[in-house]
């Protein structure tokens, strides 16, 4: 089990200590689940309270964070959430698994070329004219399609399968069962059904791309579909045909992103976000979880509702919403007074 000493950490951090520099720690955890021998770490106000009663041996904090306790160690930082990052780092087991060439059980394709350094699990599937640059891993059952090529020290991990053609770039990562290049979803009516649209372009990932669990990006109708240098994409995100996602952008789990709609750098879709096709969302725009753009997206912009429009408006017609009941309510009982009145009105005339 790895131990690191507070000093050890502090000098990790650039921190300030305050506590025993010879106290050792075992592993990161939050504050409302450590125990003695743990660290943990506060960055937002909200989780204030449970500094108070947390276990934890030590505690990451903001250089500037005033706390009562005494009894545990602390380690001042300007960021304390960037500093835990590099504590959680320090504990994460390192690879076990360092070993190169080709399984036995795996298939690779006399066309096919596997650089030196590379590896090629168990039970993998390397097809004609397939390349693997080195140290790239792919770890089991990972099939790679005719021509398609994967990048130095990218990692595959089970279950994930590259179409036809694909390209993934260097040092990316791809958890298990992300499927790439599989056709667009294309369909023309005719009398007889649903006509399918063939597509015939691929799909290109960009240098340092990391791709959740199940994420599906289809192939293009023509040309590429395209994701940028340092996008990160959640688990059971779709992107459909001819989509181009920017570099950096963020896709949080179960967006999805109909076709050939752009998506600048730097913009974030919140999860369960859902966009229709040939739109743009524009550099470092933010889109909250579970909206649903049917609209270009300005940069820089905050967009949230359904449909998805400019922060403000958005909560201002949610606010008018939530009168609609009493709005309603106030309109029968005038509804209703005028009725009174109508009839006293009828009544006298009567007389």
């Amino acid at each position: 089990m790895t131990k690191y000493t507070l000093k050890e950490l502090a000098d990790l951090l650039g921190a300030e200590l305050h506590g025993d520099p010879a106290l050792e720690v075992e592993g990161p955890a939050s504050l409302g689940e450590a125990t003695t021998g743990e660290i943990s770490f506060l960055a937002q106000p909200r989780y204030a309270s449970q500094l108070a009663n947390t276990k934890a041996t030590a505690v990451v904090v903001a250089a500037d964070l005033e706390v009562e306790r005494q009894d545990i160690a602390l380690l001042r930082v300007s960021d304390p959430n960037a500093a835990f990052t590099k504590v959680v780092q320090a504990f994460a087991p390192e690879a076990t698994n360092t070993a190169t060439g080709v399984h036995p059980t795996a298939y690779v394709a006399d066309s096919a070329q596997v650089e030196s350094g590379a590896y090629v699990g168990p039970l993998c599937s390397v097809a004609a004219g397939a390349k693997i640059a080195a140290g790239a891993r792919l770890l089991a059952q990972v099939a790679v399609g005719e021509n398609a090529t994967v990048g130095a020290d990218t990692v595959l991990h089970p279950g994930v399968v590259l179409y036809h053609d694909v390209q993934v770039g260097a040092r990316c990562l791809l958890h298990a069962g992300a499927v790439l290049g599989s056709d667009g979803f294309g369909f023309e009516p005719t009398p007889e059904g649903w006509n399918k649209v063939p597509q015939c372009g691929t799909v290109v990932v960009e240098d340092d791309v990391e791709l959740g669990a199940n994420v599906t990006i289809d192939r293009a109708r023509f040309g590429a579909t395209r994701i940028g240098s340092g996008v990160k994409v959640d688990n059971l995100v779709h992107v459909a045909h001819n989509v181009i996602v920017g570099p950096n952008a963020l896709l949080v789990a179960q967006v999805g992103v109909s076709g050939s709609t752009e998506i600048g750098p730097w913009a974030i879709l919140g999860g369960q976000v859902g966009v229709a096709g040939h739109l743009n969302i524009g550099q470092g725009a933010r889109v909250a979880g579970g909206s649903d753009v049917f609209t270009d997206v300005p940069p820089g912009v905050d967009f949230l509702g359904s449909p998805a429009r400019p922060r403000i408006e958005s909560l201002r017609a949610q606010a008018a919403a939530r009168k609609i009941p009493k709005v309603i309510e106030e309109a029968r009982i005038l509804r209703a007074r005028l009725d009174e009145l109508d009839a006293l009105i009828l009544k006298g005339g009567a007389s």
